[in-house]
Order: structure tokens, then sequence, then C-alpha cells
């Protein structure tokens, strides 16, 4: 492939190197700011052989052109539209930031915030979610569980629950590190914050409301003023809160303190003072206002059922296409981390349904259109939709032709349902499609592959059924223009 021929291409598509702001790429996209939209010629890129698909999402527009393709193709566009190749995807993200609304911009900070530690919230999920194979009852013996009958892999599901708990555990530290560095403070003060939230000279979280009945939580007592002495484990607000107190002051200080004394009185200052407000203020609030919104959600979960269920399922992929799903990862490891009072996630769920449903309607385009270009992207999108990376399906393929789109958000909006009635829940964050299964509480797997097959054949079949209705319609028009 002539990679200097095709990012020039690409690069007059755009509208010209003069229309460039920043670039960057990830895996599969090339992810630019360009200063006017407007002047992007999507038609010409869709002939390209080598462009898989375009969309334009939180202030970026990104070109999917593949795996092992896209670094090349970048390393030819960067010097030709006057950006240096060191450009990073931090740069990129704060020229795209410029043109968020508020709504957008806090999406985004979450987002920020939250998609750098998925993968220990993932790793631990997916190990609880071995953990509970190894010791539900009833899944592969009657009346007993794996370790039941095989007593020598006990300790293995010992090790393994241990594993698993930790990242939740922990979680304000993780959570603190990635806040205060996202809010331009000191991450290891984050970390440092997260840790005094979590220490074991503490009440422990999880032992908050029964010791609140029993009127038995320990204090600080100084000059008179009580401070309780609970810890923050398995909390998500509060860390949050307070991260952003401690990069705040840290920034302040910085202003007041001289040069000479900064490395030393600054971290002192800022982790102590906000330490302080954690404990009397920030946390007690915070923990009170995280509660309720976990709450509500569960109450929601379980009141409104199927209906709630099925419109989620429905405007779960319009959401995505917004960025806005970037929120529910703030929501869904709340929920996770406290599985005591919540039994797990409905976000997941519904999110592998989605996933399921616009792989389904991809590869069904494989068997409908006769562009080799589009069966071929569909093939390869449509898999990864299945396996939980639902993007190039979407936009690749379900959103250019309209109708399989439509097909895959109501396929969603059944399965959703289906699993909703039955009470489906995850207790963890994986890959949301056919390998989420293992993430999904023991209980309810089969109705959760069940949810996965309906979802799958809806959306499969009225994928067809909608391309038959669009060649009924476009027959129609040419008739009538005869």
């Amino acid at each position: 492939m002539d990679y200097n021929q095709k990012a020039k291409e690409i690069l007059e598509a755009i509208g010209g190197a003069d229309n460039v702001e920043a670039a960057a790429h990830c895996a599969t996209r090339l992810r630019l700011v360009l200063k006017d939209e407007s002047l992007v010629d999507e038609a010409k890129l869709d002939k390209m052989d080598v462009v898989k698909g375009t969309f334009a999402t939180g202030g970026q527009f990104q070109i999917i052109i593949g795996s092992g393709t896209v670094n090349q193709v970048y390393a030819k566009l960067a010097p030709l539209a006057g950006v240096s190749e060191m450009t990073t995807k931090d740069d990129v993200k704060k020229a795209g930031t410029k043109k968020l609304n508020p709504i957008q911009q806090f999406v985004k900070v979450l987002s920020d915030i939250f998609v750098p530690i998925i993968p220990a919230i993932v790793a631990a999920g997916l190990l609880m979610g071995i953990n509970n194979i190894l010791t539900a009852e009833d899944l592969f013996y009657d009346g007993m569980s794996l370790i039941d009958a095989n007593p020598g892999i006990a300790d293995l599901a010992s090790l393994i629950n241990t594993f698993a708990n930790a990242a939740f555990v922990f979680l304000p530290i993780l959570i603190g590190f990635s806040a205060a560095q996202r809010f331009g403070g000191n991450a290891f003060l984050g970390a440092a914050l997260g840790m005094l939230m979590v220490h074991p000279d503490l009440l422990n979280g999880y032992g908050y409301a029964d010791a609140l009945l029993e009127g038995t939580i320990p204090v600080w007592n100084i000059l008179g003023f009580e401070i309780e002495k609970v810890g923050y484990q398995g909390t998500v607000l509060p860390i949050l809160v307070a991260a952003f107190i401690l990069a705040k002051i840290e920034q302040l200080l910085r202003k007041v303190i001289p040069a000479a004394l900064d490395n030393l009185l600054t971290p002192l200052f800022t982790l102590f003072i906000t330490g302080i407000l954690t404990f009397t203020f920030v946390g007690p609030i915070t923990r009170t206002g995280g509660d309720m919104i976990t709450g509500g959600l569960v109450w929601l979960f379980e009141t409104a059922g199927f209906i709630g269920g099925g419109l989620f399922g429905l405007i779960y992929a319009p959401i995505v296409i917004t960025g806005m799903h970037h929120s529910f990862i703030a929501v869904e490891t709340q929920l996770l981390a406290d599985l005591a009072r919540t039994g797990g996630s409905f976000i997941f769920p519904v999110a592998a349904m989605s996933n399921v449903a616009q792989g389904a309607a991809a590869l069904a385009v494989i068997f409908i259109t006769a562009n080799k270009k589009m069966k071929s992207i569909a093939s390869a999108s449509g898999i990864s939709a299945l396996l939980g990376i639902s993007e190039p399906a979407m936009f690749g393929v379900n959103l250019k032709l309209r109708y399989p789109f439509i097909a895959a958000i109501i396929g969603a909006a059944i399965g959703s349902a289906y699993i909703t009635l039955n009470k489906v829940l995850s207790v963890a964050i994986g890959p949301a499609g056919l390998p989420g299964i293992i993430a999904i509480r023991v209980d309810v797997i089969l109705h959760f592959i069940i949810g996965m097959v309906l979802t799958f054949v809806v959306a499969f079949a009225l994928t067809f059924v909608f391309a038959k209705r669009q060649q009924l319609k476009e027959k129609k028009n040419e008739s009538n223009a005869a």
C-alpha cells in the first residue's frame, strides 16, 4: 500500500492541512481535531479502500482505518498536515474539549478519570466471576459447589477471591491517583489521600451501617470536636470530590509558598488540610449522596422492571454515539463495589445486549449488500461487536445504512427487557459481549445467554426485513421517477 498517497487523499478529503488543529491515533483510528468539520468530504472518504468508517464524537473527527495500518498512515499524514508526530492523545483531548458543551465536558472528566483504571477493575471483576463459578451451588452439582465436590481447590477459590476484592476494597487509591492527575494535582498525593480513606485503623466502611445502628462508631476527639474514624472502602463519590479539593489546594499553595520550601510544605499542608476536610465534611456528605444514588438506581431497576430495561436497551446505542456512556463507568463501579446491597450491576448486561445487537445487524449486512468493501467492513466489525467493541460496526456499517441501526436498537431493547425481567445482574465489568458471560451472576447466566440469543436473532432478522422494505421503497421511487 502506498501510505503516502493514502495520507494525501485523506488530508484532501478532510479539508487540507490548514483545517487540522491536532492529530493522533489509537490502535485502529485516526483521531483528528478539525477547525471546521463542515469541510470534510465524507463521501470521498467512504470511497477509499483504506477507510473503514468515520464518525465525529467528543470534539474529534475519527477515521477508522484498522490495526497495523493506522500508524503507517498517521506517520505520513502528520508531516503533510503540519502537526508533529509527537502530538499526544492528551493534546488532542485538550483541543477537542474546547468544542464541548458543559455536560459533555463533565462526562469527559469522568471518562478521563475512570477509563485508565478500567483494566484493574475488569481484572478484579472477572476474577470475582471465576470465584462465583467455583463457589456457586447447583451450577455443576445438585446442592453442592465445585469446591464442595473438590475440597482440594478451596484454597484456590480463597486466593482468587482475595485477588478479586483488592481493587474494590482499595478503590479510592486507584481513583485518587487518576482523579488528582486529571484535576491538575500530584497523582501520588491523590493516591496517598485514597490510602488515608481506607487505612486499616479506621472502621471498615462496609461495617458502617451496622455500627451506626449499634452506636459503636469510633471517633477522634479533637478539642471537643468529634470526627468519625470511618473508612471509605468501595466508595466512588467521596474520593472524587476529595481529589478535586486536593488538586485545587495544591495549586493554591504552590502560588503562595516560597519556591525554596515548596517541595517540603506544599505536600504536607495539601494532604493534611484535604484529609481534615475529607473526614469532617466531604466524606460524610458524599457518602450519603453516593448511597442515595446507588439506592435510587437499585430501586429503579427493581421497580421499572422490563419496561425500564427495554427503554434503557433501546437508547443505549444512541447514548454511545454521544459519548455519554462513559459516565456510566462511575455509577457501575459504585454498584459493583457495594455488591452486598446492590447484588450487582444492571448496566453491563444491557451494554452487552446492545453490542451483540450491533454485531448481529452488521453481520446481516454481509448477506444483503453487494458492495465488497461494505461486506469486508461488516464481517470484521460485526465479530468485533459480538466480542464487546461495537463502534466499528455502529459507525462503519449500521449508521451509514440506517436500517441495520434501527434493527439493532430494537433487538437490544427486546433482549434488555428479557434480562431485566429475569433480574440479570453482573458482578464485574468485562467485555460487553459474548465473553461477558463470566461477569454475570451465576444464578442468572442462563437468562443472560437466552437474552443474547434473543437479541441476536431479532436484530439479525429485522435487518433483513428492513433491507427488503428499503429495496421496495427504492424501486417504487425509481418507478415514480420513470
